[in-house]
């Protein structure tokens, strides 16, 4: 951790904007030889650490140990915490005891502050003084080591000032990079990290690369690479068979992180002779963690297993919000829809053609001249009428609202933003100004809370003209994206709210934008609906306000195979709500990429279709008669499981559980499994096998875990794991089992949007596992109010499989809302003899049920059942 100098006080105008947008380029992007923090960092040693603690001033008190550490050549003091949180997690602060300048703390990501252990327990702490070296042991290991400083004649690392092409970023404050180094033993596997398009298990970072968290507008980025790109989530994970722990490094700056594995020569006693010590190789993994600012703050969630750690990181930042209902339809959007006709045209032809969806978005170009919360009189002269034809339909409108504000003095947002200095500032401490999509635009401080309640009123139906309630909001370009600027981004020097660079906090800015459009749709019900908000940028916390997608990808193959890690790395760091564009953002895709796109979106938590500006059109019915059968084929299954959805969203809220989930999570000992990132879970029940490359006729399908059965999904044939083997493909669908021993609630008829759906009849799917049986739930609530949170208006079901009983009981006694819907069918899947007679038993009474049996699936097919879903019952087979 290097400490802060004073500087001269310097003016460095950038010679000439970067031309030329939305291009693949590479070089308008730093590699991290070009980050001088990073090149700083580099000369540290991580043996070798500078640092030395202080013994004599440590002090425990309240579960939290404090000691000092002195640089032995500056001997400048630093302030080392270790605190026990309550749940397993300890947490490290390490500041200056006297800096020259507050450094930056990250407010707001942690939902409260932690609650210290004041007898922690089973967590061995060793500090070795001479090293400035802690170990800590709760069933792993984990290896943490101070840095130190680096001085250097002139500026060639970038102390003062840094050039990046014809820009200039002036260090008014000087050099004040910190960094930690881990090493995790006995590890092998590590994930997290988002955003990179690359692999799920993270690689080797080598010598001179690193993984980089810095929110960048990517066009077109490059698959399996290191590069950051739209959002930050400083979160790692470390997994063996015996073993799960998390590190959380809560820096809102610049972050680069370098991931190492080496194998380390240990000792151990042989068994059959105790006298004699035999070295074998045990792996470890090397982590340094290295951010522009800031202080050091970083929470070990030490596990143990997947599901403690996913328990921790959300004790400290949160759960995924539970989205409304309509949310988790398909959503149809496009760069852009032209006018009002065009919308009723498109509204029109999934009716015509029997395509269900929810929600119609548009872009920049239905505002009038891209300023935001306004519409094009030309073009959308009629809004509210537009949208009530939309309602009518029971679906929903999204539009955009980016964090740039047209520079224009008769601009109503512009001239009250600008009267309230609620934009942020350039070094002179005039209002930043810079280009994006308006032309030269300022930007909204989402960073002062007076900025974000002022923004979050303009939603208000008296303020939002011509919005109405069915209107909701994509936050897109808030890395923030600056056309004219270094990396297409905010310049560093730039000042926010309480005089703080934008390089202490840049990763949060597209955190705040979507938290303060989040309010603003809750205000504008009077605090009684759920907002939907999608966002490009993100950080640790975003789960709380909304949906993330993976940004403008290409209608090419590999692009929808990254998509499958992609969304894995942000599942597992927390945000559940993720997607990918359906048929790529860029380009045209070919009838076999987009048919398998929908295919695979539709089992991926947030499905849109989307294409930008230019692009052929691609509403899913033009394309030949035979590919709109089997895309509307991929949209109704998608709405069949709308139940299973729902109850997923509704456990990631309440418990953290992954909607979306590698196969590691779930089958934490297979080791097979650890690597896999061609297929996934869906909740702990449905295992999903998407079609990555085209013109295949057979994939190879994991069946992982001992003794577990797989249904397929569609057909009910039998496969036993552990197993690998190779499925059949068609382009009819694409390969989806069911676990042995769930059940998943379905529904048995499409509506038009989910809102045609609410009356719709149940189906349970009931796969039995070897010893014949099988559990499962359903969550049902009004699919749009708060009342589930403040009211208990919502009833969620158990269903469980026993002894040849299916019985239906209450999974929560506070649970108050009441449902009429009936279950209809329940097929029994796994059954190994046809039953006698059938029976049902609720307060009705007791009756006897006409049954299909299917010898040579072991399937039991009962239909015609009218129970209520949401009762208590019992289905007996004799």
């Amino acid at each position: 951790m290097t400490s802060q100098e004073s500087a001269p006080n310097l003016t460095v105008q950038a010679e000439d904007p970067l031309e030329g947008l939305l291009l693949e380029d590479k070089s308008q992007f730093k590699t991290c030889s070009q980050i001088g923090f990073y090149r700083r960092q580099k000369l540290l040693h991580p043996d070798q650490s500078p640092y030395l603690a202080q013994l004599d001033t440590l002090k425990t008190e309240n579960g939290i140990a404090t000691l000092n550490i002195i640089h032995q050549r500056t001997k400048v003091p630093l302030q080392l915490q270790v605190i026990a949180v309550e749940g397993n997690i300890v947490r490290l602060k390490i500041k200056e005891l006297s800096p020259l300048k507050p450094r930056y703390e990250v407010p707001d990501v942690l939902v409260k502050e932690p609650t210290t252990e004041r007898e922690p327990a089973e967590t061995d702490i060793k500090v070795q003084p001479d090293k400035s070296e802690a170990t800590l042991k709760s069933n792993g290991s984990v290896t943490i080591r101070t840095r130190g400083t680096v001085t250097a004649k002139g500026d060639v690392f970038g102390l003062w000032k840094e050039k990046f092409g014809d820009f200039v970023d002036i260090k008014a404050h000087g050099p004040s990079s910190v960094g930690l180094d881990f090493t995790l033993h006995g590890f092998e596997n590590v994930y997290g990290l988002p955003e990179h398009a690359d692999i799920h298990c993270l690689k080797d970072t080598g010598e001179n690369e690193a993984y980089r968290l810095y929110n960048l507008d990517v066009y077109g980025y490059c698959v399996y690479d290191k590069m950051g790109t739209y959002g930050s989530v400083p979160l790692l994970l470390a997994h063996k068979p015996s073993y799960t722990c998390g590190i959380f490094w809560l820096n809102a700056s610049e972050t680069l992180v370098e991931i190492h594995s080496k194998a380390a020569l240990q000792s151990h006693l042989q068994s059959n002779s105790p006298d004699i010590r035999k070295q074998k190789a045990v792996p470890k993994m090397d982590i340094r963690w290295m951010s522009e600012s800031g202080i050091v703050d970083v929470f070990l969630l030490l596990g143990p297993m997947p599901q403690n750690v996913f328990n921790q990181y959300a004790q400290l930042t949160g759960t995924q919000i539970l989205p409304p209902l309509f949310s988790l339809g398909y959503h149809q959007c496009r760069w852009n829809y032209e006018d009002e006709a065009d919308v009723e045209a498109v509204d029109s032809g999934f009716d015509e053609h029997n395509i269900p969806y929810d929600v119609f978005w548009l872009d920049i170009e239905h505002t009038d001249g891209k300023r935001y919360f306004t519409w094009d009189p030309d073009r959308f002269p009629d809004p509210v009428k537009m949208q009530n034809k939309l309602r009518e339909k029971r679906r929903k409108l999204v539009v955009i609202s980016d964090p740039h504000i047209k520079v224009d003095p008769n601009y109503t947002l512009y001239a009250e933003a600008n009267e309230r200095g609620y934009f942020v500032k350039d070094r002179e401490m005039q209002n930043f100004e810079g280009s994006c999509w308006p032309g030269v635009s300022s930007y909204i401080d989402f960073t002062n809370p007076a900025a974000r309640e002022w923004y979050s009123s303009q939603f208000s139906l008296d303020k939002y003209k011509n919005a109405t309630d069915i209107l909701f909001v994509w936050n897109d370009m808030n890395e923030p994206s600056v056309f004219d600027a270094p990396e297409m981004t905010m310049p560093k020097d730039a000042v926010h709210h309480q005089g703080w660079e934008h390089r202490d906090l840049h990763n949060l800015y597209g955190f705040y934008q979507q938290m303060s459009t989040s309010d603003g749709l809750i205000q504008r019900s009077g605090g009684k609906e759920r907002p939907f908000v999608l966002t490009r940028s993100f950080f640790a916390g975003s789960q709380r306000y909304g949906a993330v997608w993976t940004g403008d990808n290409k209608a090419e193959w590999k692009y929808l195979k990254i998509s499958v890690p992609m969304l894995l790395s942000l599942s597992v760091t927390g945000i559940a709500f993720c997607g990918a564009d359906v048929g790529g953002f860029v380009g045209d895709p070919d009838p076999e990429l987009l048919v398998r796109w929908y295919q695979a979106g539709s089992f991926q938590p947030f499905f849109r279709g989307h294409a930008m500006q230019g692009t052929k059109r691609r509403e899913p019915w033009l394309f030949g008669e035979e590919n709109t059968l089997l895309i509307r084929k991929a949209i109704k299954e998608r709405y069949t499981l709308l139940p299973y959805w729902y109850l997923l969203f509704y456990r990631a809220y309440r418990t953290a559980e992954l909607v979306m989930r590698p196969l590691w999570v779930e089958f934490s000992k297979y080791q097979d499994a650890f690597a896999l990132e061609s297929q996934y879970m869906l909740g702990n029940a449905l295992l999903v096998a998407p079609v990555l490359d085209p013109g295949v006729k057979s994939i190879d399908v994991l069946f992982p875990g001992t003794g577990e059965y797989w249904y397929d999904f569609r057909t009910y044939t039998l496969v036993k794991g552990p197993h690998r083997q190779k499925v059949a493909v068609t382009l009819e669908e694409i390969p989806v089992f069911q676990r042995g021993g769930s059940i998943i609630p379905m529904r048995t008829a499409v509506g038009k949007s989910t809102a045609w759906m609410g009356s719709s009849p149940y189906e349970l799917h009931v796969a039995l596992d070897r010893k014949g049986l099988a559990v499962g739930e359903l969550y049902v609530d009004d699919g749009y109010s708060l009342q589930y949170l403040h009211e208990h208006m919502y009833s969620h079901r158990r269903f469980t499989f026993s002894k040849n009983v299916l019985r239906s009981s209450s999974a929560d006694k506070e649970g108050r809302y009441t449902v009429d819907c009936i279950l209809e069918k329940v097929y029994i899947i796994g059954l190994k003899k046809s039953p006698s007679k059938v029976t049902a038993h609720c307060s009705g009474g007791k009756k006897t049920m006409e049954f299909t049996y299917n010898n040579q699936l072991c399937l039991l097919s009962l239909e015609n059942l009218s129970l209520q879903v949401c009762a208590d019952w019992e289905i007996h087979i004799a």
